[in-house]
């Protein structure tokens, strides 16, 4: 909608939105006050029920992986033994109290946020939905903390020192610390941590009111002239909300700042310990100052540059532009240019959710899993070993979403796509994307894989290939006794397969360790139980089916992705035992 030209029409507008605004927030008010003990109670006592459960096998399992992994040299896990109580004993007071204060923000912002939402564009029954919203759904939210919080303190934890303990050390080289360089990095250390924390903090508490009120400023000059956040309509009430609620991000703003400041200051010590130098660790200290200033005046649109000097810590200053035009891991071309205000105002965007990838994940492993059954791929057996964490082998927890990405990453570089196009021809690009860091790194990786795969020029064929090994290749069994499609005659082309395989996995596997991921993907297995149920009549029939069913059809000579349902369903109701096996 276009924004009001006359000062009447301003006055008018913003004398209108004022009292629904004010409306709005007493009943969000309301509803946080009636809802915030309670949801108080659930993330508490749950979260500190897995907390204190859990502590003790976290404790001996920690060190008992620490000392027996091979990546680490004997030094090194002394000092780990040394310091690690330092981090495991103060574990349960501090994240008893993350849980309490968090349960406590979110009990109180989370019925606020709903019902201001509820009043947005294309919405019916507005004053139903103001008084309902954020009620059940924030007690169903924080039910929901609590599982993926178990998720993350069970499987992810044993999954991360799983692999802590059966890798091996990278390049046969294990890690291990200079002893001669460790008294003055811990120097360097407690120095960089007081002066930081002294400076910084000083420093975030005289910008802190320039924060303020130029936040002011700004958020009441876009209410009135209808700009900026109060452009569309439907972000009117968050974007008065955030008026409100300013004062707690300037107080959140200086917090960060004050525990950023040790962890800048401690970093100190890793310039002494690589630069083998206290005296550049002690530059170091005073160039942080600098670089803490430079960043919080490009926050606050302040001027450039910084009144602290800013010496040179580095006896070799390592070129940072080559990293960004090298393939690995590293953002690509397309991510280095923000869109700008102006255009994204211009042009209609899909607006993505950081979730979004893992809502197309999981479309696709329910497609693929219910499939994989009906061609005896899988069998109940690995999803219900999968759903009780008995899939040691990986096939249905790394195998199945690893060959889902796999089929996005071929249908994005077969249509030549910027981005990922996901089952449901939602595409990800650099415009529409979520703009966290965290989002990055695992998003960057995928289109780095995809550019490689599209230079790959696989065939039908190699891409069949590709398949099994990326859902297989966790079980060596499995994969010997599969029907798949004939390997590459080149031994350097199975090798750059297999190098392909190995990295998909290794990034699903980061991306299970995410904090939604065992719930949506038990969630997923749920489906395509009660999927297979239907269509077979009795879960006890389609058991037998997938039990019978003959192992490598997927990878027979007539594709698997290509295959339609009509074929699918034909091929389920014909006798097993007569069934022929194409094989490659």
């Amino acid at each position: 909608m276009e924004p009001p030209t006359r000062f009447l029409s301003i006055v008018f507008n913003f004398i209108c939105f004022l009292p629904v605004f004010i409306a709005l927030l007493i009943i969000g008010i309301i509803k946080g006050v009636v809802l915030f003990p309670v949801v108080c109670i659930i993330l508490t006592v749950g979260n500190s029920a897995i907390i204190l459960g859990l502590w003790p096998i976290h404790f001996f399992y920690t060190c008992y992986c620490l000392f027996s992994t091979k990546q680490f040299g004997p030094v090194l896990k002394i000092l780990l033994f040394l310091f690690l109580p330092v981090v495991l004993i103060p574990w349960p007071p501090f994240g008893i109290l993350c849980s309490i204060v968090g349960s406590a923000t979110y009990g109180l912002l989370a019925p606020m946020f709903a019902t201001v939402e509820a009043v947005g564009e294309g919405k019916t029954g507005k004053f139903r939905h103001c008084i309902i919203d954020g009620t059940w759904d924030t007690v169903k939210g924080s039910f929901t903390f609590v599982r993926d919080f178990g998720d993350v303190c069970y499987h992810s934890y044993f999954s991360i020192m799983g692999d802590l303990l059966v890798q091996g050390p990278p390049e046969g080289n294990y890690y291990e610390i200079w002893l001669l360089c460790l008294p003055f990095a811990l120097l360097a250390a407690v120095l960089g941590i007081v002066v930081d924390f002294l400076v910084i903090s000083c420093v975030a508490l005289f910008k802190s009111p320039y924060m303020l009120f130029k936040g002011w400023h700004r958020l009441f000059h876009d209410c009135i002239g209808r700009e900026g956040p109060f452009l569309e309509t439907i972000c009117v009430p968050l974007a008065g909300l955030a008026i409100i609620l300013w004062p707690l991000a300037v107080a959140g703003a200086f917090l960060a700042s004050v525990l950023s400041s040790i962890f800048l200051g401690a970093y100190a010590a890793v310039v002494v310990y690589q630069e083998s130098s206290l005296w550049l660790g002690l530059r170091y200290i005073v160039a942080s100052l600098s670089i803490y200033d430079e960043y919080s005046n490009d926050v606050l649109d302040m001027p450039e540059g910084s009144c602290f000097p800013r010496p040179q810590y580095r006896k070799k200053t390592e070129s940072r532009t080559s990293s960004l035009d090298t393939g690995s891991f590293s953002k690509p071309n397309s991510f280095k240019k923000a869109v700008s205000r102006t255009s994204s105002m211009n042009v209609p965007l899909i607006d993505l959710n950081p979730l979004e990838l893992l809502d197309g994940l999981f479309k696709g492993c329910q497609q693929h899993g219910e499939r994989m059954v009906s061609e005896g791929i899988i069998s109940l057996k690995d999803i219900e070993n999968a759903k009780s964490n008995r899939d040691t082998r990986g096939v249905m927890s790394i195998g199945l979403p690893a060959y889902s990405i796999l089929q996005t990453l071929l249908r994005s570089a077969k249509s030549n796509s910027a981005g990922l196009i996901l089952s449901d021809d939602i595409e990800i690009t650099s415009s529409n994307r979520p703009k966290d860091k965290f989002y990055d790194w695992f998003l960057n990786p995928l289109l780095v894989i995809k550019e490689q795969i599209k230079a790959e020029n696989l065939s039908e064929t190699e891409e069949e290939y590709l398949g099994k090994l990326v859902l297989l290749s966790g079980d060596s069994d499995r994969l010997g006794k599969s029907n798949p499609a004939a390997p590459p005659d080149s031994e350097l082309r199975r090798a750059e397969l297999d190098a392909l395989a190995r990295r998909l996995r290794g990034i699903t596997k980061s991306i299970s360790r995410y904090p939604t991921f065992r719930r949506r993907f038990d969630d997923s297995m749920k489906i395509i139980l009660e999927e297979l149920a239907n269509k077979s009549g009795d879960s006890s029939g389609s058991r037998t089916v997938a039990k019978s069913s003959t192992v490598g059809s997927m990878f027979s000579r007539k594709s698997f992705k290509n295959r339609t349902n009509t074929e699918f369903d034909q091929e389920a109701q014909q006798p097993v035992v007569g069934r022929d096996v194409q094989i490659a």
